[in-house]
């Protein structure tokens, strides 16, 4: 069936346009489109969403794999650009002050709001990704999964939940918020985070990304501190690229290492994935990041990416 004869008024109120994205819930931004009588049949449409985020009534982001689906002999489907402008009215949205229950409100929320739009139950699971699952590294390398620790992760819930994330504009002086302990021996630190998120510097559109911090330094450093460094960046729009400098930057100036090493791996977008890698001398660049240096080597990234 040729594009002429279609009706896309539906469907156009935001496809080939320039769109707005929203931070805080609004579930008026789904579309839900009839279906074609030649597409309607029996079995299930499986959607997976891999920029979903939120947050808990402490401000701290929660990321993850959205995985939903439908009867594929539902009236209606639901058009892809709409649930993408949906899910992401999320990011600033709080959810519930603990993770399990911000996670089951956040699914029960989406499913109702597309079964509702679709006029079919939708199955919603949400899937956690605050897991370090760098896989296919040399052994030889630094840089290997299980140095990393991350920090949401290592983290008490206790002392998470008590914790309060306010500022989402970077901001240095996050990492002077407590005492980082200085040693008389350096020694190297290892730390990831998945709650990395900034925006384009021209479009506005999310960015989602991990990030990987080698140091070997005199300070001990308070893990509270730097994952408040780290979701600072989540309202600032910049390039991936000024992102990982800007966070070499600060370390650097506040910790003074011996060594510093700096990698951010964005998911795609259209495709394409950014993956800035900054570090103070070409030896430990090669050492910690060999298998993305190599163009003719595939690199195996975090589920969410």
């Amino acid at each position: 069936m040729s594009n002429e004869v279609l009706d896309n008024s539906n469907i156009s109120k935001h496809l080939g346009k320039t769109s707005q994205y929203k931070n805080t819930y609004d579930a008026s931004l789904l579309v839900a489109e009839p279906r074609q009588s030649n597409r309607t049949y029996l079995g299930i449409d499986t959607w997976n969403a891999y920029e979903c985020s939120f947050l808990l009534n402490n401000g701290c982001p929660v990321t993850g794999v959205v995985k939903l689906n439908y009867d594929a002999s539902s009236e209606f489907i639901v058009e892809s650009k709409s649930i993408k402008l949906y899910l992401n009215s999320f990011n600033m949205q709080n959810m519930g002050g603990k993770y399990k229950e911000a996670i089951v409100k956040f699914a029960n929320t989406v499913s109702d709001d597309l079964s509702k739009l679709l006029h079919t139950y939708v199955r919603v699971g949400f899937i956690p990704g605050n897991i370090c699952d760098i896989v296919d590294v040399d052994a030889h390398d630094i840089y290997h999964k299980d140095s990393f620790e991350t920090l949401e992760n290592s983290i008490s819930e206790e002392e998470l939940y008590s914790t309060k994330f306010e500022v989402y504009k970077e901001t240095p002086a996050l990492l002077d918020s407590v005492n980082n302990a200085y040693m008389d021996v350096a020694r190297p630190l290892y730390f990831h985070s998945g709650l990395l998120k900034s925006n384009c510097r021209v479009t506005s559109q999310p960015d989602w990304g991990d990030v990987y911090i080698y140091m070997n330094s005199n300070y001990d450093v308070d893990k509270i501190a730097l994952l408040k460094y780290i979701v600072s960046f989540r309202d600032e729009c910049h390039f991936h690229e000024e992102i990982c400098e800007c966070i070499y930057k600060r370390l650097h100036d506040k910790f003074n290492p011996d060594e510093l090493f700096i990698m951010c791996l964005y998911a795609r977008r259209g495709g394409i994935d950014i993956n800035p890698i900054r570090a103070s001398n070409k030896e430990l660049l090669h050492k910690m990041s060999a298998n993305l240096l190599f163009v003719n080597s595939p690199h195996v990234k975090t589920s969410k990416q």
